[in-house]
């Protein structure tokens, strides 16, 4: 049974996965790069849970306990060094930037130091499941966890199989998602895998529409709410993923494929050059600042 989870990655992802890992009543162990963004991450979800509390979703009992099991490390060089995290992992869950060599990298660190049993999976968007498990010495226990942002709100989780994933590590994953109270869908290895390879390439046809002139991003959004039923449009959805993040699945759905529909619109790359990644930074298609 999966008990004690490491999340490699304390960003928006990463603390909204270390939240639903703890409010699913397992222990969450918080790291990242750069020292003290991880105690940042917890200090976040902690008025994250306030929130819940004035709603009254949740007691000041049940925050305790949440925060009780999330443990916010120290600098990730001593968690590559073996330092910090001893070998009972049983999982863990990386949660940084998307790309695939710093991705790599990561793993290759933390094979090293943790113990044979653990579980690794990625949270990518739509890189390639079997290529990172290379970087290991566990092809077979390496896997895909694909959360959806905000992470403890949102049910679906795809479970990523590669080449090489043993079937008891898939089921293992399966069961725990379940467990923290998600929907988890199958998905065999392919580029953006299910979610991504539908909404990412819609999302980049909106750019093109704003590029070209067919409407303001405001009335783009207004007619796929009203016209399709979208619950959001699909500029400000951009903007909620991650200008980087999308920009970044549309090069892998360009890479893999080698297709012209999955290019990349130069607007969305212009706005991500100049920084505009969206409500992370305060600006994308729209302004967050107010």
């Amino acid at each position: 049974m999966i008990e004690r989870i490491l999340v490699v990655g304390a960003g928006t992802m990463g603390s909204g996965i270390a939240q639903a890992i703890a409010e699913g009543g397992r222990q969450a162990l918080l790291a990242d790069a750069i020292p003290g963004a991880a105690e940042k991450a917890k200090g976040r979800i902690a008025v994250s849970l306030d929130k819940a509390i004035a709603k009254g979703k949740i007691t000041p009992d049940v925050k305790e306990a949440v925060l009780g099991r999330i443990t916010a490390l120290g600098d990730f060089k001593e968690i590559a060094a073996g330092t910090v995290v001893d070998a009972a992992v049983d999982l863990v869950i990386e949660a940084i930037t998307e790309n695939a060599a710093v991705k790599k990298e990561l793993f290759s660190d933390l094979d090293k130091v943790l113990g044979p049993q653990a579980i690794f999976a990625s949270n990518t968007s739509a890189l390639s499941v079997t290529e990172l498990a290379r970087a290991t010495s566990r092809p077979e226990r390496f896997i895909g966890m694909h959360f959806f942002n905000p992470a403890p709100i949102m049910k679906l989780v795809e479970i990523i199989r590669g080449a090489d994933t043993a079937e008891g590590t898939f089921e293992a994953v399966r069961v725990l998602a379940e467990q923290l109270g998600k929907t988890p869908v199958t998905v065999n290895e392919a580029p953006g895998f299910v979610v991504n390879r539908l909404l990412v390439p819609m999302i980049n046809e909106a750019v093109y529409a704003l590029m070209e002139g067919v409407a303001s991003a405001e009335d783009i959004d207004t007619a796929m709410k009203l016209g399709a039923g979208h619950p959001m449009g699909p500029l400000a959805l951009a903007d909620m993923i991650g200008l980087d993040v999308c920009l970044a699945i549309m090069e892998a759905l360009d890479a893999e494929f080698g297709d012209p529909k999955y290019r990349p619109c130069p607007l969305l790359r212009k706005i991500v050059r100049a920084g505009r990644f969206g409500r992370k930074s305060g600006r994308g298609f729209f302004d967050y600042h107010q």
